[in-house]
């Protein structure tokens, strides 16, 4: 089940919510343990949520959507900042401390539920009415790439800020040729223009993870960068040339390809894209593939 609470204002709230000390009190009261399994860690350096909300760009004609809230320290730096603040917390056991620290601000409303089972176009449609979408998150490590992909499939976001496993962002900024680069890398670059922004160490987090966290900043594109007539193919030619990341681009193709192309087909079309008989899948940019996947097609039509 799913619910949505609003907050009316009460009194100022002038707890500091990244304070180790005001954090152990606050989830005292309330009862509240850590869940490794939903991948908990609070910030315990208030530079670190201003930061994010100030990089995330969001003043008043901005409606922000953002995953885990946690206790809201980040929360009610967003809430300071935009018209409309949407929070969605899986743990139910945080909505009454959220209740708490969140009284002050009448621009936040706390969505109950898991953001991966949620309708995120209709969410946006209800909320965010004449405003510009954003987000801006921490999120949880264990669902970065699939909540990712549910924000940009929505096409509702101009831009999205987040705060992630630094490996996971190193991927998604990597550039072709490189180890982290991947297809979720082209993914992500084919939607957005990313910019990995700063690093947030270990222990600005209680409990302390064991990795280096990263705030990575992803503007959508207006556009695709190339031009693609059929886009799911092209990703399942994306998907193809990194499922066999050691082999050639040439068997990788084949791997996918081989029941309706012929080897020797394969090999001509990779010399008509201009490709060496041995690359690999990791070399190509989003040019090339869009160029390769052009050629596919063609050949797969006769």
């Amino acid at each position: 089940m799913v619910y949505c609470f609003y907050f009316m204002h009460t009194k100022e709230n002038t707890m500091n919510l990244c304070d180790l000390n005001n954090i152990r009190t606050l989830l005292g009261r309330h009862g509240f343990h850590f869940s490794k399994a939903m991948g908990q860690n609070f910030l315990i350096d208030a530079s670190i949520p201003q930061a994010i909300a100030e990089h995330c760009g969001a003043d008043e004609n901005c409606g922000v959507l953002e995953i885990g809230p946690g206790i809201g320290c980040l929360t009610e730096q967003l809430a300071r900042r935009a018209g409309q603040v949407v929070s969605v917390e899986l743990d139910r056991r945080l909505l009454p401390v959220l209740e708490e620290t969140l009284s002050e601000y009448e621009n936040v409303s706390i969505v109950s539920g898991d953001i991966m089972k949620l309708d995120i176009a209709a969410l946006v449609d209800t909320h965010f009415s004449g405003l510009t979408p954003l987000v801006c998150a921490n999120l949880p490590y264990n669902i970065t790439t699939p909540v990712l992909s549910a924000l940009i499939d929505s096409g509702r976001f101009q831009r999205l800020t987040v705060m992630i496993q630094k490996e996971v962002a190193q991927r998604i900024c990597a550039l072709p040729g490189t180890a982290d680069y991947g297809a979720f890398s082209l993914y992500m670059q084919f939607y957005t223009q990313p910019e990995l922004l700063f690093d947030v160490p270990p222990d600005c987090f209680t409990p302390q993870p064991k990795v280096t966290s990263a705030v990575l900043r992803c503007t959508a594109r207006k556009a695709p960068p190339v031009d693609v007539a059929d886009v799911p193919f092209f990703f399942q030619v994306v998907r193809a040339a990194f499922a066999l990341r050691r082999k050639t681009l040439l068997n990788a193709l084949s791997a996918a390809f081989g029941s309706r192309l012929r080897k020797d087909e394969l090999s001509a079309l990779l010399d008509a894209c201009g490709f060496s008989p041995t690359v690999r899948g990791e070399t190509l940019g989003l040019a090339e593939f869009a160029r390769l996947t052009a050629h596919l097609q063609a050949a797969l039509k006769h």
